[in-house]
């Protein structure tokens, strides 16, 4: 004999939502786990047969492993004890907050991710909005890095892009490991960003417990000789220019160093510069405290305009590219060297004798940087129109001013990357680049530039004004 049972429609629904999760947490999710590894196990494999600098296993270990190591870091320990103690609460509660912090922190590195996904993103969309070139490169100086160094990229920051842009070009060399700031804490993005092996860090944070645990990552990776890519300034340039820097990180770094140890600290300075920034107009906005501030849905609307604007230049055949983006690699600065020329052991220093040998350092290392930012069209034909910016200029006057400035620039030992080998094609792209974004009016061959922008042409003449610039032989 059979009988129905008749069940309510909200007991059916959350049995088959039960259901489908255990499904997906006990079957597909494994599946898809063990999928993703072998294939990164292939990936890995196969890229170790090229790279100069080698993934180190550090990269490789579990996740939850690596957050469980540095929680029980004595370092992390002690901080979570004296956090404990100055707020008066359990031990217990400031240990937890710990591993909070190491879970924000700590990335999942996946070379499938990495090197199949990440790559080939980077290099489609890289070449997609910019024509993207290396201009100099040192290479007997980055052939000649020990293979066991920790090797760290240091940078100056223009753009969201420099961090597509720099790990597309340093691919064939290695993996990189980027700070990324708060902004990427986004649900889909954090993952993808974690298992590229970049680390989550809060900006300006003061509290102690964070800043150690995150102080203990850093060093335990550079310890390991996993390479890394840092930007001094801290943040995106709101002028155009270079900014004050910041040296938390890198005596972050140092910490995890030893001079006596197996493997040397090798700094790599590298210098980008763009044609044309995506985010130029929200910076200057971001640097001009009398502005007033667009809202979250004046944000977006002005987002979506602009690349409706782009679509229909698209569908017209009308659109170009913004210009060349450009990096430079220069000479390895070696930890080593550096301590050994200035008498200087850096674990052995504390208080303000440390502050000061580590600034030295940045200081160096940004002063290298500085001297390797690209010089490009679009910043000397704004650098030469901004000599007289209320005049109106012929295209030969620019070209002649061009000229000159150039032949200064290279007398002071700039980095210029000239396309196609070309002046006039050169400055030909500049402008046609400036009237194109009507930051600079064509009045029947006369050039002006519009009063209104004069912000934004500063902002491309700030990234090479640093330049030393000497009368040309």
């Amino acid at each position: 004999m059979t009988t129905s049972i008749e069940l309510p429609l909200w007991l059916v629904l959350a049995g088959g939502v039960l259901a489908a999760w255990a499904l997906l947490d006990r079957l597909l999710l494994p599946s898809a786990r063990w999928w993703v590894r072998s294939r990164a196990s292939r990936v890995l494999a196969e890229v170790q047969q090229r790279l100069k600098i080698q993934p180190r296993p550090f990269q490789q270990i579990r996740r939850q492993a690596l957050i469980d190591r540095l929680v029980f870091d004595d370092k992390v320990q002690a901080a979570a004890k004296a956090f404990a103690e100055e707020r008066q609460m359990p031990r217990e509660i400031a240990l937890d907050q710990a591993q909070r912090y190491a879970r924000e922190i700590v990335p999942a590195f996946n070379a499938f991710v990495y090197f199949r996904v990440g790559y080939w993103l980077g290099k489609r969309l890289s070449q997609a909005l910019y024509r993207v070139r290396i201009g100099y490169t040192d290479d007997a100086g980055l052939e000649a890095i020990p293979e066991t160094a920790t090797v760290v990229f240091v940078m100056n920051h223009r753009s969201n892009m420099d961090y597509i842009i720099a790990s597309y070009l340093a691919a064939e060399r290695a993996v990189l490991s980027y700070a990324v700031g708060e902004w990427a804490r986004v649900l889909g993005l954090q993952q993808l960003i974690r298992a590229m092996g970049a680390y989550f860090v809060r900006r300006n944070s003061r509290d102690p417990l964070y800043r150690r645990v995150l102080e203990r990552y850093i060093a335990m990776a550079t310890e390991a000789g996993v390479t890394q890519a840092v930007y001094p300034e801290g943040g995106l340039t709101r002028d155009g220019a270079l900014r004050e820097p910041r040296f938390g990180v890198l005596d972050y770094m140092l910490r995890g160093w030893r001079h006596d140890g197996e493997r040397d600290l090798v700094f790599v300075p590298l210098g980008l510069n763009y044609d044309r920034v995506l985010e130029d107009r929200t910076q200057l906005l971001a640097g001009d405290t009398l502005a007033p501030r667009p809202g979250l849905v004046r944000a977006l609307a002005t987002t979506l305009r602009f690349a409706g604007s782009q679509l229909v230049l698209l569908l017209r055949g009308r659109w170009h590219r913004f210009g060349y983006a450009c990096v430079n690699f220069g000479t390895p600065v070696s930890v080593r060297e550096w301590s050994r020329a200035r008498g200087t052991v850096f674990e052995q220093l504390e208080g303000p004798q440390r502050h000061e040998e580590v600034a030295a350092l940045g200081r160096h290392l940004m002063q290298q940087v500085g001297l390797l930012v690209p010089v490009l069209p679009v910043p000397l034909v704004a650098s030469v129109m901004l000599a007289r910016p209320d005049l109106a200029c012929s295209e030969l006057e620019i070209k002649a001013g061009v000229g000159a400035l150039v032949g200064q620039l290279e007398a002071g030992g700039a980095r210029i990357y000239l396309p196609r080998s070309d002046w006039d094609y050169a400055v030909t792209a500049g402008l046609r680049m400036l009237v194109t974004r009507r930051l600079v009016d064509d009045e029947g061959g006369l050039y002006r530039i519009r009063s209104a922008e004069l912000p934004l042409l500063r902002y491309y003449a700030n990234s090479i004004a640093h330049l030393p610039r000497r009368p040309a032989a």
